[in-house]
């Protein structure tokens, strides 16, 4: 063989090398990425045309696949769309997925290798794999309580409601204002699809937002329970130490000061840190801030979950923060829940729980089990602590014994249940000068044994700037969602 022909040989072999290479990493390695890519238009009508397993919350459906007459087949419906669309989310055509109809996909879809014998069975009997289906954490009646009072703030206002089971991390509602309805986006009527989208993507309002783990907001004074929590760890202080009280707190290196609210017991001078927390003193707390450092605040911040993603289950949980090196004043700042403190509705429901649970943290989650089409469970959630000593369980108690006055005789007394003891805080996040204040309230109950933890955000209600509080708005939708899992 003369050397221009072996040469030829060798490009050649090297060619069909390469193409073997490529179709294998195709079907083997990268078969999986190619079938999820959203514009994949054969596996897309492909995935369209098989039965989609359900979504269920309280044994109900609250999304599943009904039967068409079009090329389709099958239609995802929504059951109670507005009240769970940013849960379940949306199973789009054009738009892919979002919600547990993402997190899920594989189960939903009937993908998962944990359904291979189903698949196998449905082509030996010349059908289409069927999807298996999701049991949530969610309990309905909480949720729709959760709803009915978010909607009851007025038309125009934005909140969330996020309840957790403080044994377990079990998501027991998960609510956001405004909302939207997903069967608009998994029509088969594309034109409309696109419409609804262009529409709800560039809303200002941001429905398809999902406030309670989505976005972060000033925390105000709910962020006291965690600088308490540093005070009453540091071995420094405990619920008798005095702390600062009067109507202003001197800030060093400026002129300016921290004030109290007008019209809180925050006495003249010293007070006890249990009537700090109680009337929600800024002065004290400031003070706490400045003694302690940003460290130690940052230290306990991040024990209760910030700074961290902990939500595995539900696409698009937001990190909440405290701020990497804040001065002295906004050390104090910060320290009220203020300066560049951010936190979503999940966190601070994650720091009520911690609280509620003896000083441990469990990692939230809103699937409880994923079952194969058959109804056989595939998969169960087994309850996880995402950090073990965030408190010490004396600390806790002592923590929980504080909530309790601020329900009984402080700012949270809307809060109060009839024969319950409710542990719970107010906060008012300031915001600019021509912006409403956001409102706030966590809690848990029944305090001597908590079943659910619950964090409210109201921001932007429909009321007068003077009647935006904590107590005023917040407190009475938590008091609600706690009673419907209390009373359930």
């Amino acid at each position: 063989m003369n050397k221009p022909i072996r040469a030829m040989s060798i490009f050649c072999l090297l060619l069909f090398v390469a193409l073997l290479l490529n179709a294998t990493w195709l079907q083997y390695v990268d078969a999986n990425a190619l079938n999820g890519k959203v514009d994949n238009k054969r596996v897309r009508d492909a995935e369209f045309s098989r039965k989609r397993g359900a979504i269920l919350a309280g044994g109900a459906s609250v999304a599943e696949s009904v039967r068409t007459s079009d090329q389709y087949k099958y239609q995802r419906v929504y059951k109670q769309p507005r009240k769970y669309a940013h849960i379940t989310g949306y199973y789009s055509y054009l738009y892919g997925r979002s919600g547990v109809e993402q997190s899920e996909n594989d189960i939903l879809s009937g993908s998962d290798p944990r359904l291979f014998v189903n698949r196998v069975v449905d082509m030996l009997g010349n059908s289409q794999p069927k999807g298996g289906s999701v049991a949530l954490t969610v309990d309905p009646q909480a949720q729709n309580r959760a709803v009915q009072g978010l909607g009851n703030l007025g038309r125009d206002a934005k909140g969330a409601v996020v309840a957790l089971e403080p044994s377990t991390g079990k998501i027991l509602a998960l609510a956001s204002t405004p909302t939207y309805d997903p069967n608009k986006l998994a029509s088969h009527d594309f034109a409309a699809v696109q419409k609804a989208y262009e529409r709800l993507s560039t809303s200002k309002d941001q429905k398809m937002l999902d406030r309670g783990i989505q976005e972060t907001y000033p925390p105000g004074s709910t962020f006291k329970l965690v600088t308490a929590a540093a005070a009453l760890s540091s071995g420094q202080y405990t619920p008798n130490t005095p702390v600062a009280g009067g109507s202003s707190l001197d800030l060093p290196q400026t002129t300016a000061n921290l004030p109290n609210e007008p019209g809180l017991d925050c006495g003249t001078d010293r007070i006890p840190l249990t009537q700090a927390l109680e009337n929600s003193c800024n002065t004290a707390f400031g003070e706490i801030g400045l003694k302690l450092g940003d460290d130690a605040l940052r230290e306990q911040a991040q024990k209760f979950g910030f700074d961290q993603t902990y939500l595995e289950d539900l696409p698009g949980q937001v990190r909440s923060r405290f701020p990497a090196n804040p001065d002295e004043p906004q050390t104090a700042l910060s320290a009220i829940g203020q300066y560049d403190v951010a936190a979503t509705p999940l966190q601070m429901a994650m720091v009520a729980s911690g609280i509620a649970n003896g000083g441990t943290v469990m990692r939230p989650y809103i699937v409880d089990e994923v079952r194969a089409p058959d109804l056989s469970v595939l998969d169960k959630t087994n309850p996880e602590a995402f950090r073990s000593n965030a408190v010490s369980s004396s600390v806790a108690r002592e923590l929980t014994q504080m909530m309790i006055e601020v329900v009984d005789n402080g700012t949270g007394q809307t809060a109060q249940m009839p024969g319950i003891k409710v542990a719970g805080k107010t906060g008012t996040a300031q915001r600019g000068p021509d912006q409403a204040p956001y409102a706030w309230f966590v809690s848990f109950a029944p305090a001597d044994d908590p079943q659910v933890a619950v964090a409210v955000l109201v921001d932007d209600p429909s009321v007068p700037r003077g009647e935006i509080s904590g107590s005023g708005l917040a407190a009475p939708i938590a008091k609600s969602v706690m009673d419907a899992v209390i009373n359930r």
